[in-house]
């Protein structure tokens, strides 16, 4: 069995590095970063992940419009996304049970505990 791999496309440097850290210290995952949005997108094609975490408010190109500019290739279109945000708050998140707009999304600060499920729900159905 190949180990999954899951990207982290956010521009604070120092979440990747945290975020990377929970996963691959709770789960045997390969975990990719990327702190800039077109840095992601490459990495979603070349890199092919199982998984991707997005952020959504990011400079130059912002999560969202990666998600559509994958959502367009074949080659990424299928790859699941949660989406990672400051913009919505704990609470939101909770009363949405966690979608917005038809997306999953997980809100900062992350919740390791969450996290983690919200992964394994989605990579369990793979």
């Amino acid at each position: 069995m190949t180990m999954k791999k899951v990207l982290i496309i956010d521009d604070e440097k120092y979440f990747c590095r945290a975020v990377k850290k929970v996963i691959e210290t709770n789960r045997d995952f390969m975990v990719l970063t990327a702190t800039r949005g077109d840095e992601g997108l490459r990495l979603a094609q070349t890199e092919t992940p199982d998984l991707i975490l997005l952020d959504i408010v990011m400079p130059g190109i912002a999560g969202t419009q990666v998600a559509e500019e994958l959502l367009e290739d074949p080659a990424t279109a299928t790859i699941p996304i949660i989406f990672v945000t400051a913009i919505v708050k704990q609470e939101e998140a909770e009363r949405n049970k966690g979608f917005l707009g038809g997306r999953m999304f997980i809100a900062k600060p992350v919740v390791v505990d969450e996290l983690l499920k919200k992964i394994d729900s989605l990579l369990s159905s793979q």
